[in-house]
């Protein structure tokens, strides 16, 4: 059955967006320009908090002004970002850099999957949405495997050179996004500015229960997946892996991610969403704790399976968003859940690298576990009590609803 020519563009979104020559050697370079653990989040936190700011209005420009647009922004932010990365050597360099990227990923982030949806809506085929988002996200671990590979030869010219690089590679985005289609609206769009980002905003999280029980633990879920992607070379510097197999162990964990993400529809369909929802509820914790316990060769065996259900997670809660949430405020209601992950993310994610530098990355590692095991059962028990909802077309959600 053919396929919407957006998709093939989104794909060289994707990949423009995960082609990422810089992070298998990231946190060594961080280091090389002295900065510590403890530095390396607060600049995470702070590219959390600039997508924060604009997450949900971009989400809703993207409703408003149209996905095309927002995209093709957001990839031209992405581009200026990474250029000034390629000529800053210090902390405050990089908080600028990291600012506009935040950004362009806040453009990015949501309009990219509301504009999956729509353009498979136009086409009939939208019951394939968790399919061809397993298919992007495992497009883009693919992507981010090869760009490992790359990337760690050529950080043995210089820890700088991947992000000259990542330079030319932003810039492919730009002509994908500009070629897209604005597929036709499921419903019509409203513009009643700010007041209905708000409004969006506060029913998603406050006007319907199985929503903002979905959003809370996707989000908490997606932050600690996010914090653990930095802390995965500080676990090998901790066990004394030689830098130059950086590149392949980080393309192998993406290739993981990839296969999980194709293959997450199947698993779900098998699992169903109770299954699912325990799977990812209760694996994403134990594997901080694991990696806490473990040494090196039981560690890398816990990342690999924890990276697994990371795939599987993502294409997979997405898709129990988008089921009960229309086309007209879809983007925003993305932008929502990446909102708050973002929110987690600049909350916990500096604690931790304080925690690493302080005591051990052991320690550090165990904090987290303990700390998302609460949060997930917590949040993964409200989903669950709620979950026959999430399919029940009397909670579909759209700006044809009670106010």
């Amino acid at each position: 059955m053919a396929t919407h020519p957006n998709i093939p563009r989104l794909y060289f979104i994707k990949v423009a967006k995960w082609f990422m020559l810089y992070m298998p050697i990231v946190v060594p370079f961080y280091e090389s320009n002295n900065l510590t653990m403890k530095d390396i989040m607060v600049l995470q936190a702070v590219y959390s908090v600039a997508i924060v700011i604009l997450e949900i209005p971009s989400g809703y420009l993207a409703d408003v002004w149209g996905r095309k647009r927002t995209l093709v922004l957001g990839s031209i932010m992405g581009v200026t970002g990474f250029s000034i990365y390629g000529i800053s050597h210090g902390f405050a360099g990089f908080l600028i850099a990291e600012i506009i990227l935040g950004i362009g990923q806040s453009c990015v982030s949501g309009a990219d999957s509301a504009m999956l949806y729509d353009s498979l809506l136009e086409i009939k085929q939208e019951k394939k949405y968790s399919r061809f988002e397993g298919r992007i996200t495992s497009l883009g671990n693919l992507a981010e495997a090869g760009a490992a590979l790359i990337g760690g030869l050529l950080a043995t010219i210089s820890l700088r050179t991947p992000y000259y690089g990542q330079i030319i590679i932003a810039a492919i985005a730009i002509p994908a996004a500009l070629t897209l289609a604005e597929p036709l609206r499921h419903k019509k769009l409203l513009n009643r500015g700010f007041r209905e980002i708000l409004d969006i905003s506060r029913f998603a999280l406050f006007g319907n229960t199985a929503l903002r029980r979905n959003i809370l633990f996707s989000a908490f879920t997606g932050c600690a997946t996010l914090i653990m992607a930095w802390f995965a070379q500080p676990f090998f510097e901790y066990n004394e892996i030689d830098i130059k197999w950086f590149g392949l162990l980080w393309a192998g964990l993406n290739i993981t991610v990839a296969i999980a993400s194709i293959s997450a529809y199947r698993i779900e369909s098998k699992l169903k969403q109770i299954g699912s929802i325990i799977l990812i509820m209760i694996g994403v914790p134990l594997g901080y704790i694991a990696l806490s316990v473990f040494g090196l060769a039981g560690g890398l065996i816990t990342i690999f399976v924890f990276y697994l259900i990371r795939g599987f997670a993502t294409p997979v809660l997405k898709d129990y968003i988008n089921r009960i949430t229309g086309s007209d405020v879809r983007a925003t209601v993305l932008s929502v859940r990446n909102f708050i992950i973002r929110i987690n993310f600049s909350l916990f994610g500096p604690l931790l690298g304080w925690a690493k530098d302080y005591y051990e990355l052991p320690q550090a590692l165990m904090i987290g576990g303990i700390t998302f095991f609460v949060l997930n059962i917590f949040t993964g028990a409200l989903f669950l009590s709620s979950g026959k909802k999430i399919n029940n077309p009397a909670n579909y959600i759209s700006r044809q609803r009670p106010s």
